[in-house]
């Protein structure tokens, strides 16, 4: 079996419909999940829906409907939303399947059973859009003076019974595992807030709540249901058949990244591996905390009326443009910001200009002058090894960016290698060989043809659309589309021999056009 490779996004929560920011994590870990695919991982991504809390409560009640039945609305646009844009998740966890319950109640008695649950009295604050629990030294001052959780949403003062997890016995055991495993939380600035946080000391964590009914039964507590966190968190072992001593559990755990935004590295890093600590469970081996998608340099609010839904985005742009602009745009880790103009530029510039143009130039000469066919024992010159060499180079500084996580840098790898053959072109010039060298002519070409394909298999993960319908033209069978393809250097001969013939081409990245009068 080959090397697994298990990565998971955060399950969204679904009391609005999705955004750009579900839309980019969504892509991103898709990338990852296609990149380790085609470098011969068996790969396993699981996606989907945080369904219970307080704040599913409200809106249910708000609505008049069951809160049942408006996570089953709800959680259908988020699955949507990953169809549309080609997410190739294996599995869509709910945290409203029974599976899930069975799960969140095992890990909770694992936890009790270590001694490290107890039953108390919770007086703090509490924020409902957060989900989250705030010490009085973490809140910051509204515009009106009011009291605000340290991401700017309302706080209240809560009182209740509620089971506490001794969170404070795992900060040295927290900080013991940053220290021996540097590369736990990423990038280095979310693992340096962390490590300032656990460093300040822990406090007991409060994780049930008995003023509303709408979460996982705490076993053996009546009127008590699970604080959505651990209920939320517990998902990534849901669907491996946890508490069960499974296959899969013995396959997939640990997780190799939990793909997160910026905004929950606490929950991940902090609660999350002290759980797994105390029910004696593997940490995963990675938490990579992206950063805020932003528009036009404004973080997205509906007061400024600046919320744009992605799947209208990729109607207006493409699916595969909207991927590309997102991992090449944003500097993966950091903040990142996008317009319509931006997207229409960067995709033209290198999407339709760039690579497309050189696709389409490459197949219709071979398709013109030397009628689709194909011809593999060519001579090659000095000039036709630089080339593939360069490409070859661009390619393997791109996956190595890929797997650090590093897409734009990756990108602009790829870029180097797609500039590369389009000064090739230029300075060979094949239409004028057509006329005074024709066997120069059909060599160029086909050295044109090879690294279209390598360059084609290499950006798959990111336009996967697009590029099997250029492969698809070019007779390149899908089992042959991963990474370990491009050490075939028989490709050519064999679809020769096969009489494989090329068609007249199709493009396959078309121009975008700008929105008149913006996006509004």
């Amino acid at each position: 079996m080959a090397d697994p490779f298990y990565i998971t996004t955060a399950i969204a929560y679904p009391n609005g419909k999705p955004h750009i920011g579900h839309a980019y994590e969504a892509i991103a870990a898709d990338v990852i999940a296609r990149h380790q695919r085609s470098e011969g991982r068996n790969v396993r991504f699981q996606t989907g829906t945080d369904e219970h809390g307080l704040k599913m409560a409200q809106k249910a009640r708000d609505l008049g409907i069951t809160p049942r039945a408006l996570c089953d609305e709800m959680s259908g646009h988020f699955r949507s939303m990953c169809d549309a844009l080609n997410i190739s998740y294996d599995v869509f966890q709910r945290t409203t399947d029974e599976a899930h319950y069975k799960a969140s109640q095992a890990i909770w008695q694992a936890m009790e059973a270590n001694g490290d649950l107890y039953l108390d009295r919770y007086e703090g604050w509490y924020s409902v859009r957060d989900e989250a629990f705030y010490d009085e030294s973490e809140l910051v001052a509204g515009e009106g003076g009011e009291k605000l959780s340290p991401q700017g949403t309302p706080v209240e003062w809560t009182v209740e019974e509620s089971w506490f997890f001794r969170l404070s016995a795992y900060q040295e055991p927290l900080l013991a595992h940053y220290a021996a495993n540097p590369d736990f939380i990423s990038p280095e600035s979310r693992r340096n807030e962390v490590v300032k946080f656990v460093e300040g000391g822990l406090r007991d964590l409060s994780i049930s709540r008995t003023s509303f009914d709408w979460g996982v039964p705490v076993p053996g507590s009546p009127g008590h249901v699970m604080y959505v966190w651990v209920d939320a968190l517990t998902n990534y072992l849901t669907g491996l058949g946890y508490p069960e001593k499974t296959p899969e559990m013995e396959t997939w755990w640990p997780a190799d990244i939990h793909l997160i935004g910026k905004d929950i590295v606490r929950f991940h890093t902090v609660y999350w591996p002290a759980f797994l600590m105390s029910a004696r469970l593997a940490l995963p081996r990675q938490v990579f905390g992206h950063g805020f998608l932003l528009h036009r340099g404004e973080k997205m609010s509906k007061s400024l009326g600046n919320v744009v839904d992605p799947l209208e985005l990729a109607e207006t742009f493409g699916v595969d443009s909207l991927r590309y602009f997102l991992m090449r745009e944003v500097s993966f880790g950091h903040d990142g910001s996008y317009s319509a103009e931006a997207i229409v530029t960067r995709c033209n510039a290198e999407l339709a200009n760039s690579f497309g143009n050189l696709a389409q130039r490459s197949l219709s000469m071979i398709f013109k002058n030397m009628g689709g066919i194909l011809k593999a024992d060519l001579p090659v010159s000095e000039a036709d090894e630089a080339l593939l060499g360069t490409v070859a180079e661009s390619i393997a500084a791109m996956r190595e960016a890929f797997t650090a996580l590093d897409f734009s840098a990756g990108l602009d790898a790829w870029m180097r290698g797609v500039f590369a053959c389009n000064a090739y072109v230029d300075e060979q010039a094949p239409w004028a060989l057509r006329k005074t060298d024709p066997a120069r002519m059909e060599a160029v070409l086909m050295t044109l043809l090879r690294v279209t394909r390598d360059l084609a298999l290499a950006v798959r993960p990111v336009v996967p659309t697009a590029i099997d319908r250029l492969l698809d033209q070019m007779g390149i069978v899908a089992e042959a589309r991963d990474y370990a393809a491009l050490a075939d250097k028989n490709w050519l001969a064999d679809l020769a021999t096969k009489g494989f013939t090329l068609s007249q081409p199709a493009g396959v990245f078309p121009r975008l056009e700008a929105l008149v009068g913006g996006e509004g």
